[in-house]
């Protein structure tokens, strides 16, 4: 478990202009828990902009993650993806 702290001044957030693998990394990320905790609406948030960004292997993932959500859990993903997309 995570005990250190976030410089939040120096963090930098992952903007429109990240690289696929960033974004495939976060979809992972969240799919595997490695926080702890599995979250597959963020996983297929995040999959879903890597597949946006051309990675061709997240298509496949968000494609297993969905299969293990509901249709209202896809509906929230795919919000938070839109979401994302119009804020950066």
């Amino acid at each position: 478990m995570f005990q250190g702290t976030f410089d939040i001044e120096t963090a930098t957030p992952i903007d429109a202009s990240a690289l696929s693998d960033v974004l495939f990394e976060r979809g992972i990320y969240w799919a595997s828990g490695r926080s702890g905790l599995v979250d597959l609406v963020a996983a297929h948030k995040w999959f879903n902009l890597a597949a946006l960004k051309g990675r061709k292997d997240a298509v496949a993932l968000r494609q297993e993650v969905a299969g293990q959500m509901s249709d209202a859990e896809i509906a929230a993903a795919q919000r938070d993806a839109r979401a994302w997309v119009s804020a950066h």
